[in-house]
């Protein structure tokens, strides 16, 4: 429906006015809230998302998407719920402590919402500790660490450790991205997942929590 596509194309030039008119309009027009967000609002994301990580649109872009999409979500939001669109699990989120990038992270919280999965976002320079306590709190299935800087990136290791003396290690996955770490630093740490991009964050995200 090419509403739809209208909702996508302008999430991706940032036009939230737009999208939220749009957004009223394929509702008017008998369109399920959970269609508008995964077929326009995510679609969008997804595709700036992609766009991103080729080199194609940079940070500022990204920041005017992301907030057409939060605005979009936000609006759809009592539809989805009196639709009974449930969440299929909860992760806590946040940059790791001594770091205060945050942009990644929060694209990885959209992704995340996206995939219907209900998100705490902990905001920047958390503490380890703080990671376990909400895990632990608030009944997390999932902990995702972000971290942009070398210098930021041992402090994941310290979570993973703070989880098993915790005892919750078995109960909760612990995924991380940002740019300084891989494949070998998550085998390294002893994570269960590593990610280069949200959107692949939210696969796989989505493939702990429905396996």
């Amino acid at each position: 429906m090419s509403i739809l596509n209208d909702i996508s194309e302008n999430l991706q030039r940032g036009k939230a006015k737009v999208v939220k008119e749009l957004i009223q309009q394929a509702l008017d027009a008998g369109e399920k809230p959970e269609t508008i967000l995964s077929e326009g609002l995510l679609d969008g994301m997804n595709i700036i998302g992609a766009k991103f990580k080729e080199g194609t649109v940079y940070v500022p872009e990204v920041l005017v998407a992301a907030r057409a999409m939060n605005q979009g979500a936000a609006m759809l939001k009592p539809y989805l719920e009196e639709a009974g669109v449930k969440s299929i699990g909860r992760a806590c989120l946040g940059t790791v402590q001594g770091d205060l990038h945050d942009i990644g992270k929060n694209l990885v919280k959209m992704m995340l919402e996206g995939k219907g999965i209900e998100v705490i976002d902990l905001g920047t320079d958390v503490a380890p500790e703080t990671f376990i306590q909400t895990a632990i709190e608030q009944d997390c299935q999932l902990i995702c660490l972000s971290a942009l800087l070398t210098t930021t990136m041992g402090v994941m290791g310290e979570v993973v450790k703070k989880a098993e003396e915790a005892g919750i290690r078995d109960k909760v996955k612990i995924m991380i991205g940002g740019a300084p770490v891989d494949e070998a630093f998550c085998r390294q740490i002893g994570a269960d997942v590593y990610t280069p991009d949200a959107a692949s964050a939210a696969d796989a995200a989505k493939a702990l929590l429905t396996a």
